[in-house]
């Protein structure tokens, strides 16, 4: 009889042929087809920058402590000084410019005068005052004191007395008054000569006294038709047609004469003038103020001028009181480029 064998092991499974494997399942997210990429543009050159606009104004500081409120204190002090003085003043109280220069300095002229004292024309200061010589840093009326002319110290309020105490008269060679010299036109400056010497040969003075370079030049220029090859201050040589006034040349008065910066530079002129005077006059030298020797260095005296600073003629008491305040803080103020006493 036969016995049949029996196996334990599994018997494999066999698929059918025609059942088709489903692909694996991968881990992730399902992948998306790509998008295809848009062709490159030209990159477009950049614009003018916008201006940025108002900046927000900060909102309150913190507190500080008391070091820091201090610092703060002491900084807005600083800050209102400085407006005070940025603030533009009122140098004619309340007049504008073109009011001022409506105005004009009337002469002080006589008859049988010893000097007198030429400018070129009236500048604001003195047109608003009405007063000549009225600069407080001016040396005119010092240099009258210390040369012996005067015997006190005088200011722009004796103007009219000069004529009948010391003989000395004041005019200039233009009428209009102006911000500045260089404002006058050539026909002004012509017309003005022609005047000038009108007024020399009617009241006949002694010596006509030019206060500075600038105005001889410009008067020998219209009235001679030519500008000095050289000029030295004293008696001039030139002479005016059927007129026999001397002329006569000294340093402008005004404090910004950079070859005389001080007072006592120029009082050597004075004296020279007043030693011409007597000579005209057949008069003996005065023995009042006698120069024994002159000498002048101009490096000593700017250096002394800026160590200086010029205090003594940069304020007088005498001017306030005169005017009554318009000299103090916020008064007029000196002027550039004249020589009538700015």
């Amino acid at each position: 009889m036969a016995h049949m064998v029996v196996s334990h092991e599994p018997m494999a499974l066999q698929e059918p042929a025609n059942i088709a494997k489903a692909p694996a399942k991968k881990r992730g997210r399902t992948a998306q087809p790509k998008e295809p990429k848009p062709p490159k543009m030209p990159k477009a050159k950049p614009g003018p920058k916008a201006k940025p606009g108002p900046k927000a104004k900060p909102g309150p500081k913190p507190k500080k402590g008391k070091e820091g409120q201090e610092a703060d204190s002491t900084q807005e002090k600083i800050d209102k000084t400085f407006k005070k003085v940025k603030k533009k003043r009122d140098r004619f109280k309340g007049m504008t410019e073109d009011e001022v220069m409506s105005r004009t300095l009337t002469d002080i002229l006589d008859y049988n005068l010893d000097y007198v004292i030429i400018g070129i024309n009236p500048g604001l200061v003195a047109a608003y005052v009405g007063r000549w010589f009225p600069g407080h840093g001016n040396h005119f009326w010092k240099c009258l004191f210390l040369s012996g002319f005067t015997d006190e110290q005088l200011n722009h309020m004796s103007d009219t007395s000069l004529p009948e105490k010391y003989k000395i008269g004041f005019t200039n060679m233009v009428a209009r008054t102006t911000p500045g010299s260089k404002d006058l036109s050539t026909k002004e400056l012509r017309e003005g000569a022609l005047i000038l010497v009108e007024k020399l040969k009617k009241y006949k003075p002694l010596i006509a006294v030019f206060n500075g370079k600038c105005i001889y030049e410009m008067f020998c220029r219209e009235m001679f038709g030519k500008k000095p090859k050289k000029l030295d201050f004293g008696l001039q040589p030139h002479k005016i047609p059927d007129c026999e006034v001397a002329l006569y040349l000294m340093p402008s008065s005004s404090a910004r004469c950079a070859q005389f910066p001080r007072a006592q530079d120029k009082v050597h002129f004075y004296i020279k003038l007043r030693e011409l005077r007597d000579q005209l006059r057949g008069v003996a030298r005065s023995e009042e103020i006698q120069e024994l020797e002159y000498s002048f260095d101009l490096g000593l005296a700017k250096e002394d001028a800026k160590r200086m600073a010029i205090k003594e003629e940069a304020y007088d008491p005498g001017y306030e009181a005169a005017f009554g305040g318009a000299y103090g803080e916020g008064g007029p103020g000196p002027e550039e480029g004249q020589s009538n006493g700015h």
